[in-house]
């Protein structure tokens, strides 16, 4: 087991590498140093060429609460608004798009409660998870701040533009069977089973070839910006890749 920092642990065992943010204190909540150790194991997992798969889970309660909201006040306190501005731009965007560029699968095994840059980050994951007792709140009004982390981009794809606008417009809490039936998450299990379950979703993966699962990772991003006849060219050409 490796450790970025006392908040976030990395554990490789059989081609899986599991990434569990360790703040349950804090609901798993998003200050500087864990935001940049998750970075840190991100980007080891994709140099790993022991790793085949990677998992983000949390320990206690919660999967994120998302950002630290009193380091974040500390710092607007110093330079104001721009400091919002600013965790995105230079704290949690790189780790949604190190989620998306990575060629291997990313599973979220949400385990707990999830908002905020927690919530950008699972559903930037390939493929969600979660237990019976998960929640997601999909929007900070509480605060007086939008969904960040990539939320406005992901969920309308993930959900259609309506109900997209209803969680992130609303900012309810959802349990985890509504989650799934609007497509959230791609399975709920009963409490206790997410570390089992998590496992078996990654030795399926696992069992596919690697270069064929990176190059599907590859089509489905372009595929969420190219137009048709762009995306049929480019699904040609990475066929030919895997053909290779």
């Amino acid at each position: 087991m490796t450790s970025f920092a006392t908040s976030v642990r990395y554990e490789v065992q059989r081609q899986l590498a599991t990434v569990t943010l360790d703040r349950p204190d804090a609901r798993n909540a998003f200050d500087q140093v864990m935001a940049e150790s998750l970075l840190a194991a991100l980007k080891t997992a994709s140099r790993d060429e022991t790793v085949r798969v990677v998992a983000i889970t949390g320990r206690g309660n919660a999967f994120s609460a998302g950002q630290d909201i009193h380091e974040l006040a500390a710092k607007e306190a110093q330079i104001g608004a721009q400091a919002a501005g600013d965790e995105l731009r230079y704290r949690f965007n790189p780790i949604v798009l190190e989620i998306r560029v990575m060629d291997k699968p990313v599973i979220a095994a949400i385990n707990g409660v999830v908002t905020g840059a927690g919530l950008g980050i699972a559903l930037a994951s390939d493929l969600r998870i979660a237990t019976e007792a998960a929640t997601f709140i999909c929007a900070p009004h509480g605060i007086a701040l939008i969904p960040g982390a990539g939320i406005t981009w992901l969920l309308p794809r993930l959900t259609g533009l309506g109900i997209a606008s209803e969680l992130a417009l609303l900012g309810d809490r959802i349990d985890a069977g509504r989650a799934h039936a609007l497509g959230l998450v791609n399975w709920v299990v009963p409490n206790g089973e997410l570390s089992e379950r998590t496992r078996a979703l990654a030795d399926s993966l696992i069992e596919q070839p690697a270069s064929s699962i990176a190059l599907t990772k590859r089509a489905l991003n372009r595929s969420l910006s190219a137009g048709l006849d762009q995306h049929l060219a480019y699904e040609a050409d990475l066929q030919e890749v895997a053909a290779s």
